[in-house]
């Protein structure tokens, strides 16, 4: 089930015994752990109702023979259980047998099924799995861990926010906040965070202590007060080279290089702007509505401000200068990798070369 759908049955107080919550998204997972506290255990006093464990350091058997006892101090528990993957064993391969796989020698492989059958009135058991991912080469492993857990009939899947997903609910927190922040501030905070929505909620809290007052919060603002939003100052240059600004480009790479930045890095964002718009260009894209849909629909995450970046230099450059851009961004990252006096002046002569 989705997020929505357990917070939903969450707030009908809907509990089920055991809970497992797969994927790498902490935001969320930590909303639908308090949800389930809540739900199982209203607003009782939860300090001998919670018991934690981690299958790093104990075995499932522990957590089964826990959930089986009964307590003297609390009727209804909920028993934490991190790491759900450290049970599997280690070494085996998917084809082998479920048996197998859940270590039948041991028994191991049985714990949970039996005690599913039965399970203990008032108590809650929630697997948690963060380590592996829905898509790539952790994929194969999670589907391991889902059917380790089959026993387990209600599966939360807690996947990674898109950029869509994170601008709404970031802009729900902000306005919860009563912070204002423009499109480009918000744009920047997202992508400057790697779309992680715990650390975007976390900034936004701390944005709006910056602002009280009313005042509204700008790219400048994210640039000097979140963590790993130096790109900034890269996304002023993007812009202007990207509008064939030659002396503001000039001017941000000025300070780019005066405040110590990693040029290369403004060379990857440029390259990235480049690809789409030679996309789009050849797509015959004439709209920022047009180039967020065809890319979306294309599996590629591009949001409304960047769709409009995008479209500002599909306008300023043809498609031959589009393709002549994206080789001076490769002779120019050759440069900064070879033997050289300055970076500045690889990165000026591609600067003039790119607005000539």
């Amino acid at each position: 089930m989705t997020p929505a759908q357990f917070l939903v049955r969450m707030k009908k107080r809907e509990v089920a015994p055991a809970y497992l919550f797969l994927g790498p998204e902490t935001y969320q997972r930590r909303i639908c752990r308090e949800a389930l506290l809540r739900g199982a255990l209203g607003e009782a006093e939860r300090e001998n109702a919670v018991t934690r464990y981690d299958l790093n350091d104990a075995s499932l058997a522990e957590v089964i023979d826990d959930a089986r006892a009964l307590s003297l101090f609390a009727s209804e528990r909920v028993i934490l259980v991190a790491n759900a993957e450290a049970v599997l064993p280690k070494g085996r391969v998917m084809e082998e047998s479920e048996e197998d796989e859940a270590g039948g020698a041991s028994g191991r492989g049985d714990l949970l099924p039996a005690y599913m059958k039965d399970p203990t009135p008032g108590i809650v058991l929630l697997f948690d799995c963060v380590r592996y991912d829905f898509e790539g080469e952790d994929k194969g492993k999670l589907d391991r861990v889902r059917k380790f857990y089959s026993a387990v009939g209600d599966t939360v899947e807690l996947r990674r926010y898109t950029v869509e997903e994170a601008a709404a609910e970031a802009g729900r927190l902000a306005q919860r906040a009563g912070l204002a922040m423009d499109a480009d501030a918000m744009a920047l905070l997202i992508e400057s965070l790697a779309v992680d929505m715990a650390r975007i909620a976390v900034e936004i809290e701390k944005l709006s202590l910056y602002a009280q007052g009313g005042r509204s919060i700008t790219t400048d603002d994210i640039g000097a007060l979140v963590p790993d939003a130096r790109a900034t100052t890269i996304f002023a240059l993007v812009g202007a080279l990207g509008r064939r600004d030659r002396a503001r480009a000039l001017a941000v790479l000025d300070t780019l290089t005066k405040e110590g930045e990693y040029l290369p890095l403004a060379l990857s964002f440029l390259a990235t702007q480049f690809r789409l718009a030679l996309a789009a260009k050849a797509a015959g894209l004439r709209s920022p509505q047009q180039i967020q849909s065809n890319f979306s629909r294309a599996g590629v995450q591009v949001w409304g401000t960047r769709a409009e970046q995008v479209y500002q230099t599909v306008s300023k450059f043809s498609q031959e200068q589009l393709a002549r851009g994206l080789a001076l961004v490769y002779e120019a990252d050759r440069g900064l990798r070879s033997a050289r006096p300055d970076d500045r002046t690889v990165m000026e002569r591609f600067v003039m070369m790119l607005t000539a």
